[in-house]
């Protein structure tokens, strides 16, 4: 991880974030892609709730566990719990009861998991006191049409993220992660409401990584994204709380120029 910068200039970025985009609903979601919970602590303690969500992924819960959730959650920052659960339905029912119980703010589960688990999942959440978004993931952004023919799946990857996210929507979900290359498509199919989760977002400029289906931030918000998942280009930048000020700028002009 880069070394963060001193505290004076922290508070600086700081007081201009909240001058140019604090928000109730913030849009990026920064993805916590670290080996253990202690660098993730370091580096969350320059960031504001303010300005951004937290992502915890599969390395990082597998590690850390419940523990730095509740823990981010009490330093008021939204968590989306990314373990994209698939698995027979009752156990994908009680995974995401048990997220809710932790105070998550999203949870997601794989749209190819199929009706029943998906309907089981909802109706998890829903009887709970506080109850999370629940997404579910259609096509991985790491993954293209090749990539979709090794597992048997024909026709297009736009195709499939289609199908996967009619089945969601018809299962009363809140909504799909997915590129933002088919967030215009989702978002004309199923209208506003239903939240567009969108990873591979890459500022100008930025290194591509291991991912495929990728869009700048400014362009996946036009498309119809609603959160932008987005992770290197903030944790391993020389100035991440810069970093992060600027994409919210970028994301603040693209909805003003709506």
């Amino acid at each position: 991880m880069p070394e963060l910068q001193t505290l004076e200039h922290h508070q600086t970025c700081l007081r201009v974030g909240r001058r140019v985009n604090v928000s109730a609903d913030p849009r990026v979601i920064v993805s916590l892609d670290y080996p253990d919970a202690g660098q993730a602590m370091d580096f969350v303690s320059y960031l504001d709730p303010g300005l951004c969500r937290l992502k915890i992924g599969m390395e990082l819960f597998t590690r850390a566990g419940p523990a730095l959730v509740r823990k981010f959650i009490a330093d008021g920052f939204d968590i989306f719990l990314d373990l994209k659960f698939h698995d027979i339905p009752t156990t994908v029912a009680n995974a995401c009861a048990a997220a809710a119980d932790m105070g998550v703010w999203m949870v997601n589960v794989h749209a190819s998991g199929g009706k029943l688990m998906l309907e089981e999942a909802r109706e998890s959440v829903i009887k709970m006191p506080q109850q999370p978004l629940l997404v579910a993931v259609t096509v991985l952004t790491s993954m293209d049409e090749s990539d979709l023919q090794q597992t048997g799946t024909q026709g297009t990857v736009k195709d499939q993220v289609l199908r996967l996210a009619t089945l969601a929507s018809d299962c009363g979900l809140d909504g799909v992660v997915c590129s933002a290359q088919e967030a215009g498509l989702l978002k004309e199919t199923f209208g506003p409401s239903f939240r567009l989760v969108t990873p591979g977002i890459r500022p100008g400029g930025a290194q591509q990584d291991d991912q495929r289906r990728i869009m700048t931030p400014a362009k996946a918000i036009l498309a119809g994204s609603h959160y932008l998942v987005i992770g290197r280009p903030i944790t391993q930048s020389e100035d991440p709380l810069a970093a992060l000020l600027a994409i919210n700028r970028e994301i603040e002009n693209a909805i003003q120029s709506q």
